[in-house]
């Protein structure tokens, strides 16, 4: 897996294919964003930072890895911020580690999985209030065995589990969540 830079992930954003619609419209918008906007892989700009995320699948697609999040109160895919780092797939590889537990996790391809824009509603973060801002969001599929030890990230996260697919988008507390983005996962996961 190599490193990359901003304008190779302008690049596989560019080539690639959107699901639907919300695909295709966040798509745009990171885009611009990209090309637009100043530190965006930092969370010192104050619009929108840079995600990654995963669909943390077992070999067999048959179970899904998600974790209890500490400020939404619900089970969720694991990711996070850039914080300056502009592989993405790396940072959601990262990202599964510390959020998990699992050391040994890996890309089912190095293609995009699927891109979203999230709103993310004011909150207050290791005692700081963080204003409400977008998370331009890139997800990858990865993979990693469901025998393998998981623990908690206590700062952000009070449970981490294996799920049946339709069970992760069953065990969500959010509704927009579970409608466009885990089903959509789950759908895209059958292709695979």
């Amino acid at each position: 897996m190599k490193s990359q830079d901003s304008e190779t992930l302008i690049q596989q954003l560019e080539r690639y294919k959107p699901w639907n619609e919300q695909e295709e419209r966040d798509r745009l918008l990171i885009l611009q964003c990209l090309r637009e906007q100043k530190d965006i892989f930092t969370r010192s700009n104050r619009l929108a930072h840079m995600t990654a995320s995963a669909w943390v699948v077992n070999p067999d697609r048959s179970r899904v890895l998600m974790a209890y999040h500490n400020i939404y109160h619900s089970w969720s895919w694991l990711g996070g911020h850039a914080d300056g780092e502009t592989d993405l797939l790396s940072v959601a590889i990262r990202e599964v580690q510390e959020e998990s537990g699992i050391c040994h996790v890996r890309p089912v391809s190095e293609e995009i999985f699927s891109v979203e824009s999230l709103t993310v509603d004011g909150h207050v973060k290791r005692g700081e209030y963080v204003s409400s801002h977008l998370h331009l969001n890139v997800t990858y599929l990865l993979e990693a065995s469901d025998e393998e030890s998981l623990s908690i990230k206590k700062d952000e996260n009070s449970g981490v589990a294996w799920f049946s697919p339709d069970k992760a988008v069953e065990s969500s507390t959010e509704p927009w969540f579970q409608e466009h983005i885990y089903r959509k996962l789950n759908a895209k996961l059958k292709t695979y």
